[in-house]
């Protein structure tokens, strides 16, 4: 995590150095001689005053044009020095001196040379390439002065691909001629060259703020991710020998705090889960240990020729023995349901003539039990995709169920309906009822609603259990709910033949 912050920082710093080496290296001339403009606001003003006073751009002399400028900014740097007004005469340069009025002066001589090297000492001879800059030249030899169309006027004569920086002179608002400052070469280079070398001698300073930052961020998301991380570690290790009753704390808004809540849904899951282990051992072997029990006193009776083998007492031996039989062979197909090994076999069939057959097969016995059968009008098209052989199990099972726990003088509903994915089988019966919270528990395994009212009518609670894993084997759900008329609903939902899942 160190790493990977520092290497983070250490990567923006790189950028923001070398996007700002950039553009010092390309902007900074301009910048400087954007600058250097500025110095030259008092030359602006005087050239934009003698243009007004003269109308025009002729006070400008005629020859040597190329160090007027040079000769006018040094004029106003004497006069600068003298404490005089910097007002600009209206014919050509005059010396700075007073002289009398009567005869016109002389030309003043030419001035001195600026110190530093001058670009245009050697002329320029059309056709040819024009000396070299020997090196960064004052800025007075780097000022052109052009017309309001941009051509040249008086000062340095810039070259076609010369890099120029601009601005107007103005006069009345109106633009009447440019100075124009040329870069030379590089002309920000030791400027620019010098800042780079002072921001290079600061990034040891970078680094090693980069590095402190880096560990404390590192120290920081360290103690923010390692604890619940812990407990993470910890609880796991707790699944793992048993103790299902862990719950770690999840007060955290982050993932932490979802994967805390996620292991909490799961340990209460597995909780459950080894509960229902447990209680399926416990009541397997009750369930198994009735019959065994029966047949046991039945045989030992025999041996002790307390009672004979008269016919009554070898049907109530082989009662106990399918009894014990059916149970074993529920409990075998609810175990291979839930290895997904259960065998189906599905074909196309009419679910609701298959119903009506199985239901007119237990029509007798409802009418001994006192319990009338109604069969609705069934739907047009019942076609579903099943196995005929699981779902008569299905249906028997149902009937048992509604045959065993309705009361006497009730009824038992069959109807279904189709809609547009699949057909709706609903069994309903009479009272009594199902409590509502015994609704969601219908079709666990050895659940009764009441234990001994159940196991009195021989039931061991696997039946409905084993009712909606053959229905979900098949692709439909068993569902279970209150019927209108004050028992039990089944609802078998199974999808047409040839719908899409």
């Amino acid at each position: 995590m160190f790493a990977s912050v520092l290497l983070a920082i250490l990567a923006v710093a790189a950028c923001a150095v070398f996007l700002l080496r950039q553009n010092v290296v390309a902007s900074f001339g301009d910048y400087a001689a954007g600058i250097e403009l500025d110095r030259l606001e008092e030359l602006s003003t005087t050239l934009a005053r003698r243009y007004r006073a003269g109308n025009g751009w002729g006070f400008i002399p005629a020859t040597d044009r190329q160090d007027w400028i040079a000769q006018e900014l040094a004029r106003l740097q004497r006069l600068r020095e003298d404490g005089l007004p910097s007002v600009a005469p209206v014919a050509p340069l005059a010396p700075v001196a007073p002289v009398p009025p009567a005869p016109p002066a002389p030309p003043a001589p030419p001035l001195p040379p600026l110190p530093g090297p001058r670009v245009h000492d050697v002329p320029v001879v059309p056709g040819l390439p024009e000396v070299p800059n020997p090196g960064p030249l004052p800025l007075a030899r780097r000022v052109s002065l052009l017309d309001a169309q941009g051509a040249w006027l008086a000062g340095r004569r810039p070259g076609p691909d010369a890099a120029t920086v601009r601005r107007a002179v103005e006069v009345n608002g109106r633009t009447v001629g440019y100075l124009a400052v040329v870069r030379d070469a590089r002309p920000g280079d030791a400027l620019s060259y010098a800042f780079l070398q002072q921001l290079t001698s600061s990034l040891w300073q970078i680094v090693a703020l980069a590095v402190a930052l880096s560990a404390i961020a590192a120290m920081l998301l360290a103690r923010h991710f390692r604890s619940p991380i812990r407990q993470l570690a910890a609880g796991s290790r707790a699944l793992s020998e048993g103790h299902f009753d862990l719950r770690l704390p999840a007060r955290r808004s982050d993932e932490l705090g979802d994967l805390a809540r996620h292991f909490n849904a799961l340990a209460a899951r597995l909780a459950g889960a080894e509960q229902a282990r447990r209680q399926w051992v416990a009541d397997t072997s009750h369930e198994l240990r009735t019959p065994l029990a029966v047949l046991r006193a039945q045989l030992e009776a025999l041996q002790d020729g307390v009672r004979s083998a008269t016919p009554d007492t070898l049907d109530a031996m082989l009662r106990q023995v399918l009894a014990l039989n059916k149970l074993i062979d529920e409990l075998y197909a609810l175990a291979r349901a839930d290895v997904g090994a259960l065998e189906c076999k599905p074909v196309a069939l009419d679910l609701w003539t298959l119903a009506c057959a199985e239901a007119r097969g237990f029509e007798e016995r409802f009418a001994q039990a006192g319990l009338a059968l109604d069969l609705a009008p069934g739907p047009a098209a019942a076609q579903v995709m099943a196995d005929p052989d699981r779902m008569r199990q299905v249906l028997a099972n149902l009937f048992e169920n509604s045959l065993r726990y309705t009361a006497a003088g009730g009824r038992v509903h069959l109807h279904a309906h189709a809609d547009g994915r699949g057909i709706r089988l609903h069994l309903d019966d009479s009272a009594p009822g199902v409590p509502d919270d015994a609704l969601a528990h219908l079709g666990d395994r050895f659940y009764r609603v009441d234990a001994s009212r159940s196991r009195a009518h021989g039931g061991a609670g696997l039946g409905l259990a084993l009712c909606r894993r053959l229905v979900e084997a098949q692709g439909g759900t068993l569902a279970f709910a209150h019927a209108p008329s004050g028992g039990l609903r089944a609802t078998i939902a199974l999808p047409r033949a040839g719908a899409p899942a």
